[in-house]
């Protein structure tokens, strides 16, 4: 397996589209030739990337609604429509805050660790994700550099825990870069939800998984604290299945 330092899933815009091409309502939509109607699939997708739930888990509960699919197939479905989700939802998006929290935290893969760098805005918005086998400046260096192409204005603050994470001084040094204890809190408790997303599954066995979980596990949280212009007709607990009911015409 090729095991580039960088993610291939993206909360922010690099420039090109490399999450899928978000087509109009007169052209062919993504979901064209698949067995199952793009109601399915956004729910499946949906369920699986909100909850702690395995891929057999969601086959258990679409089957109790009347679709019978297999676990191996709503694995693909995630790979396949969670970057376009994102995609379709990046429009929509809030402007960044000023002040960014930065962290790595550590995820197993395949019975090795892999870096997950991760950062949060004062508002709680996820920035973005990024997916490393290194934990150095090299492996930093990109994140910082895509998320600060994304925002419309640089940050002002950059509280960072750790030296691989210090590198984003490189990549904006007009910033006040904070590294007291305890002023990291923020991300270091947002890395919890995610671990606590991981926790029911057995493991992670590729990076593409991980890469994919991470970035719509991320999406999702964004959608559900209200930082996208999405669904906010709806009471909040409505939001999320809204939200995905919405962007699954537009692709």
């Amino acid at each position: 397996m090729n095991r580039s330092s960088h993610g291939t899933v993206a909360l922010v815009d690099r420039g090109g589209r490399q999450t899928g091409v978000v087509t109009s309502p007169g052209l062919s939509s993504v979901f064209a030739g698949f067995r199952f109607p793009r109601e399915v699939i956004s729910v499946a997708v949906g369920w699986y990337l909100r909850y702690g739930l395995s891929y057999r888990d969601v086959e258990e509960l679409l089957a109790g609604r009347g679709f019978t699919v297999d676990h191996v197939t709503i694995y693909r479905w995630a790979q396949r429509f969670t970057p376009e989700f994102i995609e379709a939802a990046r429009p929509c998006r809030h402007a960044l805050g000023n002040r960014w929290f930065v962290d790595e935290t550590y995820l197993k893969i395949a019975g090795r660790w892999a870096y997950l760098y991760r950062a949060v805005d004062q508002h709680g918005q996820v920035i973005d994700v990024l997916l490393s086998v290194r934990r150095d400046l090299a492996a930093a260096r990109p994140f910082f550099t895509r998320a600060g192409a994304w925002a419309r204005s640089r940050p002002r603050s950059k509280p960072t825990a750790r030296p691989s994470t210090r590198g984003s001084s490189t990549s904006c040094p007009s910033a006040l870069h904070t590294v007291e204890q305890y002023a990291n809190n923020p991300i270091e408790a947002d890395h919890g939800r995610l671990k606590a997303r991981l926790r029911p599954m057995r493991g992670l066995k590729r990076h593409r998984s991980a890469r994919t979980l991470a970035a719509g596990h991320a999406f999702v949280q964004n959608l559900r604290r209200g930082h996208y212009d999405i669904a906010t007709d709806v009471p909040d607990h409505y939001r999320l299945g809204k939200a995905f009911d919405d962007r699954a015409i537009t692709i």
